[in-house]
């Protein structure tokens, strides 16, 4: 497969409600874009960056550097045998795995269509349906919330994931559970916690929860897993995860039993 041609734009989108976490909040979402074109046909790829570095270090406007300056030009040099050797010529670009997997999510989408494949196909994938569940940010009371709660499910997700921090989190997660006892709930915390909070922490074993996702910061894996073996709710690593070998790392540790692999953290 070649790639003839790249195209990078902004869209900054109002969400239709305001969306805040431990560390940020939001009322618009700015999106990075990337077209590739080749024999004929476009494919699509999104960067996840944010617009400021709440998430993680890298921004739209790193992502759109990047790309520009380092990765489009190694992407047009020469064809592909495949999308998945896209990564291995972005690998002499330390970092900036965001705008790595911008590009390489764009080359797996025109590669699919030169196939004639769905993308899911083309990944391997063999359901043409998936279970879907929401992330439901840090409201300005409790009632708010519960509303939510009860509106998404009436929208047909199958599960809730909370975020949380220090002041919204024990009592939040009680009344969500006595509202809905028997939905799968989960709670993020994005980092907003210290290894001091253990005991804290340990409260939300009562509430059945199907995991506790990233409840200290990213590079503290040891932290991580003392607080695993001192609770019962199983730990999912999120931002801590920007490679296979750290994956590999933090189950190795026992820092976490579940792990969110997001292509954008990785590198595609």
């Amino acid at each position: 497969m070649r790639i003839d041609h790249i195209e990078l734009r902004l869209l900054r989108l109002e969400l239709v409600r305001p969306f805040a976490t431990s560390r940020h909040r939001e009322t618009h979402r700015t999106v990075l874009l990337a077209t590739v074109r080749g024999d004929g046909l476009v494919g699509w790829g999104e960067c996840v960056a944010g617009a400021g570095p709440w998430y993680s270090a890298e921004t739209v406007s790193t992502a759109w550097q990047c790309i520009s300056e380092f990765l489009a030009p190694r992407a047009l040099a020469e064809p592909f045998d495949h999308p998945r050797d896209v990564a291995d010529r972005f690998e002499v670009v330390r970092g900036h795995p965001m705008a790595k997997a911008c590009l390489e999510m764009a080359a797996w989408d025109l590669f699919a269509k030169q196939q004639g494949l769905p993308l899911a196909r083309a990944l391997g994938g063999h359901r043409d349906r998936i279970e879907s569940g929401i992330s439901l940010g840090i409201e300005q009371d409790l009632e708010t919330l519960l509303h939510l709660v009860e509106e998404s499910l009436a929208a047909g997700y199958r599960r809730v994931k909370l975020k949380i921090k220090p002041g919204w989190d024990v009592d939040i997660v009680r009344a969500v559970r006595a509202r809905f006892p028997d939905i799968p709930l989960t709670v993020d915390a994005n980092g907003a916690y210290v290894p001091t909070d253990a005991d804290h922490l340990r409260m939300l074993d009562e509430f059945s929860l199907l995991y506790l996702e990233q409840p200290y910061p990213p590079d503290v894996l040891l932290a991580h897993a003392r607080l695993q073996e001192q609770i019962q709710t199983p730990l999912c690593l999120d931002e801590s995860i920007t490679s296979v070998a750290v994956a590999a790392d933090a189950l190795a540790l026992g820092a976490c039993r579940i792990i969110n692999i997001k292509p954008g953290r990785v590198g595609g």
